[in-house]
């Protein structure tokens, strides 16, 4: 499938609090693998360039805590509710 040019004519439904959390855990776990050496991580962090393959780690560390933090307020900005029961006496 092609890469999209553009976001026209696309539609979705509001992201849940579990695909939520479970963006963070994907976060996590790359930025595990990424400490790790980056070679087990979902995320590629190696580019090909006239040196071969070559990787900014720091960029990439910085990249995905941005990105985190990112998804931390999204968690934090979704509807909760509150319920509470008061007992009659």
């Amino acid at each position: 499938m092609a890469d999209l040019v553009t976001l026209e004519g696309l539609e979705g439904a509001a992201t849940s609090e579990g695909q939520v959390r479970g963006i963070l855990q994907q976060i996590d776990l790359d930025i595990a693998n990424l400490a790790r050496d980056g070679k087990l991580a979902a995320l590629k962090y190696a580019v090909p360039g006239a040196a071969g393959r070559s990787a900014d780690r720091a960029i990439n560390l910085k990249t995905l805590l941005e990105a985190r933090r990112y998804y931390e307020g999204v968690l934090s900005r979704l509807p909760a509710m509150e319920v509470s029961c008061a007992s009659q006496k």
